[in-house]
């Protein structure tokens, strides 16, 4: 159960076949199953009103075990501590693009008949496949239903959950897959692809015609659909997310802030070029400039489709990695610009240190409190001035190595 701090009391709540069936039927509560055979029973008459069958229902959860370790894991998220390198070293890798190249020979009718009727670039569907499941190489071990209902009962972000929940069980009950074939990750992520149940009603497609929408046994099903959600996000054909640039040594900060987003031609006027050498292809395409290691690693002008990108996973870690690994699948390949060697993301107290370090160096950063929010980048950049250091505000592991100096 959920007690009033949201924490969790846990104890044994297995629930065989026959006593859901009996519970459900009859209406009986055993007190070992109180808990879990009330939430069930709340549920059918809004399963039923999604359309879904009782059979599909009463199969669904005639094996249900309430599953402590899913709800242990909404606990174990830690704050997120990678740099984009850190980040982008472990999932785009050689031994990455050269399986995805192999897919894409394996797969290559699948993608280009699904380029051909959404648009999409083959590299891009099999890099969000390479990042998702490794190629279908691990797509959750968990019962989709099972983990759902645990979120939902749990409490643990019930409302959303609960809609994925039913949801799911309309899935099943529509004949896609079987309850005990809907297997995906701890949070409901399903599929090669890893659609959310929400997702999956909307653009999951039957693309090899046999009928069902099947994202877990049918990678032509997956690829497909996953071309589709890019697709209703407006991915803008042959276009690709972004570029690699680089920055003039007098290059003018303050008023790249100021620009957000705006033309390729105007961030040229200020000096950016292609890592390549090559010119702009649309000079009038909308990009925003991308420093993840301030001005002295990489940096990227990225364009619309970075952003449908991130509609899969709202990060720019993320939508980078994919964008790369597409790249790498095509033949190209690493940045030009290498990563600063040494770096490395901050932790609260390291955020709150650094805050406090330039408060004490006569900067006004407010209250030390590890937020890196507008006022302790302005500090940052005050400082980096004072210094004679670019102007970026990028607050890292290194720049609180140099305050600590």
């Amino acid at each position: 159960m959920v007690v009033a701090d949201g924490s969790i009391i846990r104890f044994s709540r297995r629930l065989s076949a026959l006593a859901l069936v009996a519970l459900l039927s009859l209406g009986g509560v055993a007190p070992a199953l109180a808990n879990s055979a009330d939430f069930v029973r709340s549920l059918w008459p809004q399963a039923e009103a999604r359309g879904v069958s009782r059979s599909a229902f009463e199969r669904a959860f005639a094996s249900y075990n309430y599953l402590p370790k899913v709800m242990e894991l909404t606990g174990k998220q830690p704050e997120f501590s990678q740099t984009v390198q850190q980040y982008i070293d472990r999932r785009v890798t050689d031994g990455q693009a050269t399986k995805g190249r192999a897919m894409r020979q394996e797969w290559n009718q699948t993608l280009t008949g699904a380029e051909q009727r959404w648009g999409v670039q083959p590299e891009i569907v099999l890099a969000i496949w390479g990042m998702e499941t490794n190629f279908g190489g691990f797509m959750g071990g968990e019962n989709t239903i099972h983990a759902l209902a645990t979120l939902t009962e749990g409490g643990y972000r019930a409302s959303f959950f609960r809609e994925e929940l039913l949801t799911a069980l309309r899935i099943v009950s529509d004949g896609h897959v079987s309850a005990d074939n809907m297997t995906g990750s701890w949070a409901g992520a399903m599929g090669h692809t890893q659609f959310m149940p929400s997702s999956f009603m909307r653009f999951a497609v039957d693309y090899n015609g046999d009928g069902r929408k099947d994202i877990w046994n049918s990678v032509q099903d997956a690829l497909g659909s996953t071309a589709n959600y890019l697709n209703n996000f407006k991915w803008r054909p042959g276009e690709t997310w972004g570029y690699e640039v680089k920055l003039p040594s007098s290059f003018d900060f303050a008023r790249a802030r100021t620009m957000d987003r705006a033309p390729l031609s105007q961030w040229q006027a200020l000096g950016i070029q292609r890592t390549s050498g090559r010119a702009f292809p649309r000079p009038n395409d909308i990009g925003r400039l991308y420093m993840p290691a301030g001005a002295s690693g990489p940096v990227f002008l990225l364009l619309p489709n970075f952003d449908v990108i991130k509609r899969y996973n709202n990060s720019d870690s993320y939508a980078l990695a994919v964008g790369h690994l597409a790249d790498r699948i095509i033949g190209g390949g690493d940045f030009a610009t290498p990563w600063p060697a040494g770096d490395s993301a901050l932790n609260k107290a390291q955020r709150t240190q650094l805050q406090t370090l330039l408060a004490q160096a006569g900067f006004d950063v407010g209250t030390p409190d590890g937020v890196v929010g507008p006022k302790t980048r302005a500090a940052v950049r005050a400082y980096q001035n004072r210094v004679g250091l670019p102007a970026d505000g990028h607050v890292s592991g290194l720049l609180l190595q140099r305050l600590q100096r």
